[in-house]
Parts: C-alpha cells; structure tokens; sequence
C-alpha cells in the first residue's frame, strides 16, 4: 500500500505566502509523475501544477509566476511554495503521485487526503 499525507495548509491574507508538502510512503519502488491539484465548492478539480521525476514541470496558466513545484525523489517529497496568493486560491489542495509499487510493474495513481487553503481578502 502507498499512502500519501499533505501538510501546510491554513488561513493567510491575500498576498500571503503558505508552503505545501507532501510525503508518500509505503511499499514504493519508484514515483513517476508527481501533482498538486485543487478543488472549491461547486467546482471540479483542477491541475495546479505537476513534475517529472526528471524534474520537468507545467503549471495551469492561473498560478503560473506564483507558485512554484517541487520533489525530493530519494525522500519521495514534493513542495509547492505558494506566494502573491488570491482568494481565488481558495480551495482544498490535494497530492497526487503516479506510483510504481514494489514487486509491482504496474503504476497506478494515489491522491492525498487534501489540505485546506483559505486565502482572505
């Protein structure tokens, strides 16, 4: 089993700052992709920002120059600094990770629990 936990989340002011993290653990043999995503009431879930294990990432054009994503591949961790955040930042933020499991060829897709961002105006 793989399980992956987030933390950083809380309340900050509009042109605040919060770091997200997330850490996997369990029966890993290797982390492909890894995510942030997101999702407030009444929406659906959306892509924040994802990276390769090689390092190669993409960020949806809304957070592009803010947020920043990054991993630790032998901690299997990842990070997304958060800065200049907007109440539309709002939302609950969840981990993502394309997981090889041990004795395992196969990847499969493990989401977070989520953590809340609540940015104020």
């Amino acid at each position: 089993q793989v399980q992956l936990v987030e933390s950083g989340g809380g309340l900050v002011q509009a042109g605040g700052s919060l770091r997200l993290a997330c850490a996997a653990s369990g029966s890993i043999f290797r982390i492909n992709a890894m995510g942030w995503y997101r999702q407030s009431p009444g929406k659906q879930r959306e892509l924040v920002a994802i990276i390769t294990s090689g390092g190669t990432t993409n960020y949806a054009d809304s957070v592009k120059g803010r947020f920043t994503i990054s991993r630790d591949n032998a901690k299997n961790t990842m990070s997304l600094q958060m800065n200049s955040l907007k109440p539309e930042d709002t939302a609950v933020y969840y981990c993502q990770s394309k997981v090889v499991a041990s004795h395992t060829v196969v990847e499969r897709t493990y989401w977070g629990r989520g953590t809340q961002v609540t940015v104020s105006s």
